[in-house]
């Protein structure tokens, strides 16, 4: 049997599921490999620190020592971050190494170069672990659905938002407590800006969008709001309402007249929708095509040994065309350039919160003033809360435009009745 050499570039959390996936399943990986698969060199950042996990390897801190290595074929990059990850693997691709990564910055960023650097030295580049950790969505996107007009995909792809906001729906805690809660739990990182401004989750919908889509969208087409704002009382009155509020990465292809609209947003989300029922940690992808129909994919979305089976597929996969002698790259995903439908153009529905004078006429006046605007209510309801002379009036709209709801926000600003606008929260009926 032929041995396959591979490089890891990173021992840290995935690197080491690496490791392990290796240890307890070389067997198998090697019988459905068609070859041994090794892993020859370990790129760390400082050789001294001791590595108990690492004896039996070679580690280096020199990025030369794989490019210069004729026996590596794979090269696993599992550092993270745009900075050395990008140039490392630009560079293997150019030394005729496949490259496996799970660096969703890289891949939204440079996944169109690299692809193409990739079939121009005859080589792959693998990303499957780059979004939604062991849940197989990338390859059933570039190949199982490739025969369908995808029209929408939409996710939950950030665990640690999904855990925080599944929190907030069961315990009425509010943003700052569940926030330290998944702190202290290790969902969230210290300084949690990614997952909770949508950042995490922008740049998987950029990927996500790119294969479904067949063209490329980058992290600045993504338009993004984080579920900082999101309160109490929101997710109050969407269980009154029939719905969960859900952090969405969600695509569109709305055909030519307007191009391709991706964006990250908190969502009210019906609670009949398959989404709706993925809670804590857990992300989903649900797919809508036009010959599949419907289709969702569920499962654990980042940690160690998820992520690390996603990596080791790609390798499998990589490691088999060459054992059988078809290395080939299968060619670019982005196969169109569509534009990036403008976000003013955008439509959706909209859960919108107001405080407001406690007397009569102050409902009409803000009917008034969605209807001026073009915008139709679906529903309207006026509640009493603690603040003395005001009330709360939550309105669910029909599907409208982001620039028509944007003129209705405008509009019930000047009311001198309307004292805050408190929340403006999409609306997902599918």
């Amino acid at each position: 049997m032929e041995n396959i050499k591979a490089a890891l570039l990173g021992a840290g959390t995935v690197g080491t599921g690496v490791i392990r996936v290796f240890a307890e399943n070389g067997a198998i990986i090697a019988a459905r490999a068609h070859a041994a698969v090794t892993m020859k060199t370990v790129l760390v950042r400082d050789v001294s620190k001791p590595r108990p996990e690492l004896n039996g390897f070679n580690v280096t801190d020199s990025i030369e020592d794989i490019l210069r290595d004729d026996e590596i074929s794979i090269v696993v990059e599992l550092m993270g971050g745009i900075n050395p990850a990008y140039d490392y693997m630009r560079r293997a691709l150019m030394a005729k190494k496949h490259v496996v990564t799970a660096n969703k910055d890289v891949v939204a960023e440079y996944g169109r170069e690299l692809v193409a650097l990739a079939e121009k030295n005859g080589v792959r580049f693998m990303f499957e672990a780059s979004v939604g950790g062991g849940i197989p969505i990338i390859l059933p996107l570039k190949v199982s659905l490739s025969a369908n007009r995808i029209t929408e995909i939409i996710g939950i792809v950030n665990g640690t938002t999904n855990y925080m906001l599944t929190k907030m729906h069961e315990t009425r805690a509010d943003f700052a407590s569940v926030l330290k809660e998944a702190q202290d739990l290790g969902y969230a990182e210290a300084d949690p800006t990614a997952d909770v401004d949508g950042l995490d989750a922008a740049r998987k919908a950029a990927i996500l969008a790119s294969l479904a889509f067949g063209t490329h969208v980058s992290l600045k087409d993504v338009h993004v709001t984080g579920i900082r704002g999101i309160k109490p009382l929101d997710i109050e009155y969407a269980k009154e309402l029939g719905y969960v509020i859900k952090l969405l990465a969600v695509g569109r292809d709305c055909r030519e007249e307007k191009g391709v609209e991706v964006s990250v947003h908190p969502t009210f989300l019906p609670k009949t929708h398959p989404l709706a029922a993925v809670n804590g940690v857990f992300n989903a992808i649900f797919i809508r095509g036009n010959a599949v129909g419907e289709a969702m994919f569920y499962g654990q979305g980042a940690g160690s040994l998820p992520t690390a089976s996603a990596v080791t597929a790609d390798i499998i996969e990589v490691a088999k065309g060459i054992a059988d002698g078809f290395t080939v790259p299968s060619g670019s995903v982005y196969v169109t350039d569509k534009k990036i439908c403008p976000i003013d153009d955008t439509v959706s529905g909209y859960y919108v919160r107001l405080l407001v004078d406690d007397k009569p006429g102050v409902l009409g006046a803000i009917a008034t003033a969605f209807g001026n605007s073009q915008v139709s209510l679906k529903s309207v309801m006026q509640t009493k809360r603690e603040v003395p002379g005001k009330a709360e009036i939550v309105a669910v709209t029909h599907s409208v435009s982001h620039k028509s709801i944007s003129t209705a926000l405008d509009k019930l600003k000047s009311l001198s009745v309307v004292d805050e606008i408190k929340n403006v929260i999409r609306v997902e009926d599918g």
